[in-house]
């Protein structure tokens, strides 16, 4: 059950990352965008090596 609920929360995590990284580079020219969608991608990052970490362990 806990490997399912790693596995999901993973998945969470890269869909945060993705969906961040296409507003970041899509919105290149306003600079109030970019630091947002660049902390969203940096959330997204933290919970997925969080999580890939937590898998391996």
């Amino acid at each position: 059950m806990t490997s399912i609920i790693n596995v999901i929360f993973l998945i969470i995590g890269l869909a945060i990352f993705a969906f961040g990284a296409y507003y970041f580079l899509k919105e290149k020219q306003d600079p109030e965008s970019r630091k947002i969608y660049g902390i969203t991608v940096l959330a997204g990052i933290i919970v997925t090596v969080f999580m890939i970490i937590r898998i391996i362990t």
